[in-house]
């Protein structure tokens, strides 16, 4: 209390809800600035899996119409050549439908990370399961890649003869399916990485 005059000034010390107000008001930007972050995040995820959608789909429909015959043939033989004459290709072409049907099928759930950008449970999911496809993805990519080598250059020592000199557009095909294939699965590790990146700095 101070006297000036013929006028009182009193002192009144800062309550303890004051001081709430003020911490509310001071931790209030940075906490906005973190939602945006993570919505930003979001918005890229549903990008990226857009991405590796169309990649996976480009992939399985390329092996899936991979098939040439050649215009001369025997009695007895016809040359003919397709996708489901490998079980590797099979294996690939139904991996790659695997996942183009998982890619289409977290879109919602990408989406509901961009309206709730705090959602961790869901990010969590998201990431495994990205995790598990992402296997599928490269195990199918590398194992059609050994075999689209083989047929562009063949291996003397098994007597396995290359073919892409008669079958051109067969190779161009299954060619163009594996260089999709990995594509879908470079976008889902980055997927992966993402998810991991926004699921740290939730907490």
């Amino acid at each position: 209390m101070k006297n000036s005059g013929d006028s009182t000034v009193i002192d009144v010390p800062p309550t303890a809800a004051s001081s709430k107000k003020k911490a509310v008001v001071s931790t209030a930007a940075p906490g906005q600035a973190s939602g945006g972050v993570k919505r930003g995040l979001s918005i890229f995820d549903f990008v990226l899996r857009l991405g590796a959608l169309g990649a996976a789909l480009g992939a399985a429909a390329a092996m899936g119409t991979s098939d040439e015959t050649l215009p001369f043939f025997t009695q007895f033989f016809q040359f003919e050549a397709s996708y489901d004459d490998l079980p590797t290709f099979q294996f690939f072409l139904i991996a790659m439908g695997i996942v183009a049907g998982y890619l289409a099928l977290s879109l919602p759930f990408s989406i509901v990370c961009i309206v709730r950008p705090r959602a961790v449970g869901l990010r969590l999911l998201l990431l495994i399961l990205d995790t598990v496809v992402l296997t599928l993805a490269t195990s199918a990519a590398a194992a059609a890649a050994a075999i689209v080598y083989l047929a562009h250059d063949g291996n003397t020592s098994t007597n396995w003869l290359a073919i892409c000199d008669q079958f051109d557009d067969f190779c161009q095909k299954v060619s163009g399916a594996v260089i999709g294939a990995f594509i879908a699965a470079l976008l889902m590790m980055f997927l992966v990485l993402l998810s991991a990146f926004g699921i740290r700095n939730t907490h």
